[in-house]
């Protein structure tokens, strides 16, 4: 689409009760990002209360018509995915504006390939609006939905805001309360105050049952959630019931600041031996058979009771937000011998039904591509929306798990979506640790289901197997006989990105923080032609490398695997303040670190050389000063590395190669990472300017 040209939905797909609209932008350095939001708008252009703005600090629509499912990796950076239901938007909203906006003083025209793309319920890509000319704007106005008469269209915007996400805001109608400044002054002066009075608050306001839980927020961010700036609207506000303008209930555009999960009450048990009774026992587990039957009656089941975390999953299929039933072992006519799916999800909305067919596999099966077509067909045929396949598998970009076949002569489409066990327990602890949802007993019911699924006997373990090829690929490097172009080192490269993806999935849901691969990829590249080209690197290099992208982290994290030595590396590097001194710099670095491993390497690193000064921090402990270089040679930053043991040369269970993996990004995020400040954002107009005067 171009600038200011519109489209009617219906045109485009028979399927768009429900949307995906999808933001991108891809950032050269692997460092820049955006955050989306969502204005729902009556016939006057205004929002009717700061309940219908949704952003990350209000995410979900308590009627299910908005939801912000957050990020995706894509094969050129990250998509921020946005979910509209649009048969439960109420009458009185005539237009929905898209937006996002950059934090801190960011602008858009740090980042490349600016574009806003709009799927059906299938998962069908039907438009998509490159946005050009975002040098110096802050915030931006992707695209609209709109009514015309009963049908919905859509309108390619591109309107630039120089003021922010609060800017933007408040010019269509929304109260905002304050900035970020002005709640980071707050908070670093009345810290301890807040949190004591946010805990009486929470007590006074909502009874804690008999397990010491809140009603409403998982007790671990109790203090956090108060702490931060409050949603415009509480999900638990009854549809029609008018929302209080106060001075508290006024949206906030500064960021929540979220807190590491508290230590569990102490056990009641004698000693060790003594084992909790369960809800889902694992102990009569015999075969995988067993597994993946149990495992999709406990998955479908809490789905149902625990209503925000069956939404949670399924709105990312293009599920409508309704009444949700699920079935096991199913029996489906297909040809001469019935099919039965091992679970069916159907979702009821308006007298309509969406009906999605799930295959799930345990204990590292793989998918077999003949069941899940014949779903597929059957699928079609009964005119079911979706077929969800489940595995420890991970699926990549650009990669199918399962190559199916479809029938583009039918009229009515399928869409096929996966979905790893990894991905479900990240979903779980991610609401109970951080978010809540809604009462103790659907809290304890996720954490049943997390227990099953973390349980070594449930099948249920995600990612476990760096594949055949991880042996001889290892072996070749070390015997120097792997050469390029052998398809062995690209199955070793796609496995490792599937493995970083379960990795930035495990430390997410740990810190309750967005975790994403970084990618440094340019306009149009191709997932395939970067794996090819990441592939001839390890067999010349016999290193893997990746970055991740931690929410509130000073910089990007790497983890490397040198196959020849190996060993993993841990680092981040931080860039040196902008004022100050160099052995001021270096004191307060080693200061900060005061609680981190001593075997912790610290590298100075210099303008114009491959590197300054370096050591152990138990070496530079007593010296700071040896971490400056000599002569005027100017420092342009820090990289913090630890280093560990890649594990068993098998690599094909969690205590090997997987797992050390998984514990050294872990081990180096909360022993490191939490210790060190995130630097205060740069302007664009400042930083042109320096470049200026040079």
């Amino acid at each position: 689409m171009t600038k200011g040209s519109n489209v009617a939905l219906p045109a485009l797909s028979e399927d768009v009760g429900t949307v995906i609209v999808s933001l991108g932008w891809v950032s050269p350095t692997g460092e820049g990002d955006a955050d989306v939001s969502v204005l729902l708008l009556d016939a006057n252009g205004k929002v009717r209360s700061d309940g219908d703005f949704y952003f990350y600090n209000n995410p979900v629509a308590p009627d299910g018509s908005v939801q912000l499912l957050g990020k995706t990796p894509t094969e050129d950076g990250n998509e921020d995915r946005i979910c509209f239901d649009l048969t439960a938007v109420p009458p009185q909203v005539e237009r929905i504006v898209v937006a996002a906006s950059r934090y801190g003083g960011a602008r858009f025209g740090e980042l490349e390939n600016v574009r806003v793309r709009l799927a059906d319920a299938a998962g069908e890509s039907l438009l998509r609006f490159a946005i050009a000319d975002v040098d110096a704007v802050s915030a931006i106005i992707f695209g609209e939905l709109y009514r015309r008469g009963e049908e919905w269209k859509f309108r390619a915007v591109g309107q630039g805001y120089d003021s922010g996400l609060a800017g933007l805001a408040t010019d269509f109608g929304v109260d905002i309360e304050d900035d970020a400044a002005e709640v980071e002054a707050e908070a670093a002066s009345e810290a301890e105050a807040e949190a004591a009075s946010a805990v009486e608050a929470v007590e006074a306001a909502d009874p804690v049952s008999g397990d010491g839980q809140s009603e409403t927020v998982a007790p671990a961010t109790t203090a956090a959630t108060l702490e931060a700036v409050p949603a415009p609207r509480r999900p638990d506000v009854a549809e029609g019931e008018p929302a209080k303008r106060t001075a508290a209930a006024r949206p906030r555009t500064a960021k929540k600041k979220v807190t590491l999960p508290s230590a569990p009450p102490k056990s009641l048990a004698e000693n060790d031996s003594w084992k909790p009774a369960r809800l889902f026992p694992v102990s009569a587990l015999k075969s995988d058979r067993d597994r993946e039957m149990r495992a999709t009656s406990v998955l479908l089941s809490v789905m149902t009771q625990v209503p925000r975390f069956g939404r949670r999953l399924t709105a990312a299929f293009g599920a409508p937000s309704g009444r949700m039933e699920t079935f096991t072992e199913v029996s489906l006519p297909h040809g001469d011998t019935p099919r039965r799916p091992d679970g069916v999800i159907r979702i009821e909305r308006a007298g309509k039904l969406w009906t999605a067919l799930v295959e799930t596999k345990t204990n590292g099966n793989a998918l077999k591509a003949d069941q899940v077509q014949a779903y597929m067909d059957i699928a079609a045929r009964r005119g079911y929306e979706a077929v969800i396949t489940v595995s420890n598998d991970v699926a990549l970009e650009g990669s199918p798990l399962v190559d199916v076949k479809i029938d583009r002569r039918r009229k009515h489409k399928v869409a096929i979506w996966h979905l790893s066990w990894a991905e479900v327990a990240h979903q779980a602890q991610l609401l109970i640790q951080h978010e809540g949802v809604g009462n103790a007993a659907r809290t304890w019911l996720l954490q049943e289901l997390l227990h099953y699924l973390q349980h070594e006997n449930s099948g249920c373990h995600g990612f476990q197997s760096m594949g055949s090829a991880w042996v001889p690929v290892r072996n070749g490097i070390s015997d120097e006989t792997l050469c390029q172009g052998d398809p062995r080192a690209l199955e070793v490269v796609e496995n490792w990105e599937r493995l970083i993806r379960q990795v930035c999935l495990r430390l997410g849901g740990d810190l309750g923080l967005k975790v994403l691969p970084a990618q440094r990829a340019r306009r149009g590249a191709d997932p395939g032609a970067r794996r090819i080209q990441q592939a001839d690197q390890l067999c010349h290099e016999g290193r893997l490398q990746a970055e991740l992208r931690v929410e509130q982290a000073p910089g990007l994290l790497t983890i490397g695997a040198d196959l020849r030595t190996g060993k993993l590396r841990t680092s981040v590097e931080i860039p040196a303040p902008e004022q100050g001194y160099p052995l001021t710099w270096a004191k307060r670095l080693v200061r900060r670190l005061a609680e981190a491993p001593a075997d912790l390497h610290v590298e100075t690193l210099v303008e114009g050389a491959t590197g300054g000064p370096r050591g152990t921090l138990e070496r530079l402990r007593p010296e700071p000063a040896d971490l400056l270089p000599k002569g005027a040679t100017r420092i342009t930053g820090f990289r913090l590395s630890l280093f560990k043991g890649m594990g068993s040369t098998r690599g094909n269970a969690e205590s090997g190669f997987i797992r050390s993996v998984d514990d050294a990004v872990h081990r180096f995020y909360t022993s490191v990472v939490v210790h060190l400040d995130r630097p205060a954002p740069r302007r664009a107009a400042a930083a042109k300017e320096t470049v200026g005067a040079r």
